[in-house]
């Protein structure tokens, strides 16, 4: 399989590494604007090859969208990183521009590829990707939703004192600091609900301290972060380049499931060979309705937004 990364920086060329060193894929393309700069972070991975033990071969090229031809999945994490202070919403319109131009590009060569976006406001940019590309819905994934799920469980684990694979969880809705949805009620330890362990008010504390983890990493780094971003993709590349039918919350365009309509939204997606395989909508809360659909109601602000300046 053949995977092309768009964008280079902290979280492209960490998303080729952990693709890489999972040994999955025959092909890494990373692709960057700036000249040599992809060239020489695939130059940089590939001398680890012997070291890490994997047979990926990465190569890196300026602008040359050519070389990414027969890509079987495309990942975008172009655009201008969130600085200290700057919401995800304030990317929109920089960023709309360089994802649509970058879409244009990848299917001009690779017209079957299936696109995992990861610029911000994700949401917004995956709806943006359904608007202009003509791609079947199950083709365009947004990659939030893992993302924001395994910082849930790094919470949770850390809560309970327990270690990270003894927990599981998931964060649905919008990848925002406002808008995501950390399912607690439905949080386990070993198929044991969570309450079982934590009080009311500590079960609090992990969903804001979920919901603020990018900001959080971002103002003690000073930049968006990479490692988990990094590895939220690959995940998901590995899904489907494996044919796992595993469940992932991802960004997908509903039509209808949960009551949402016309917005891609964080909701469970089954991601297999033909990327979003099915969305699977599971029995929420009233409390948690209501959180989605306020959740829905941001995203769509934000889609508003995007629409007025397209």
């Amino acid at each position: 399989m053949k995977v092309t990364v768009v964008g280079a920086g902290a979280v492209g060329a960490s998303c080729a590494e952990y693709i890489a060193i999972k040994d999955f894929a025959s092909e890494v393309v990373l692709v960057d604007i700036k000249e040599g700069f992809a060239e020489g972070k695939a130059m940089d991975l590939m001398q680890t090859a012997s070291l890490n033990g994997f047979d990926t071969k990465i190569t890196g090229v300026t602008n040359d969208y050519s070389k990414t031809a027969g890509s079987e999945v495309a990942v975008i994490t172009s655009g201008i990183p969130r600085k200290p202070g700057m919401t995800r919403e304030e990317l929109i319109g920089i960023n709309a521009g360089i994802v649509k131009t970058v879409t244009e590009n990848l299917l001009k060569f690779s017209p079957n590829t299936i696109i995992i976006v990861v610029s911000n406001p994700m949401d917004t940019m995956t709806y943006l990707v359904h608007k202009t590309s003509g791609l079947p819905k199950n083709r365009i994934i947004g990659m939030g939703g893992a993302l924001d799920s395994a910082r849930f469980k790094y919470r949770l684990a850390e809560a309970l004192n327990c270690p990270a694979s003894d927990v599981d969880g998931m964060v649905i809705g919008g990848h925002s600091d406002v808008g995501m949805v950390p399912l607690i009620e439905k949080a386990v330890r070993n198929s044991i609900p969570v309450s079982e362990f934590l009080s009311a008010e500590k079960m609090d504390e992990v969903v804001e301290e979920t919901k603020i983890g990018g900001a959080t990493l971002t103002k003690l780094l000073g930049t968006s972060a990479w490692y988990a971003p990094g590895a939220a993709v690959s995940s998901l590349v590995q899904a489907i380049a494996c044919d796992q039918q595993k469940m992932f919350p991802c960004s997908a365009l509903v039509e209808g499931e949960y009551g949402l309509s016309g917005l891609a939204i964080g909701v469970p997606c089954i991601l297999g060979k033909n990327g979003i395989e099915r969305i699977v909508e599971i029995e929420l809360t009233e409390g948690e309705k209501q959180k989605l659909s306020e959740s829905a109601e941001g995203v769509q602000a934000t889609n508003d937004l995007l629409d007025s300046v397209l």
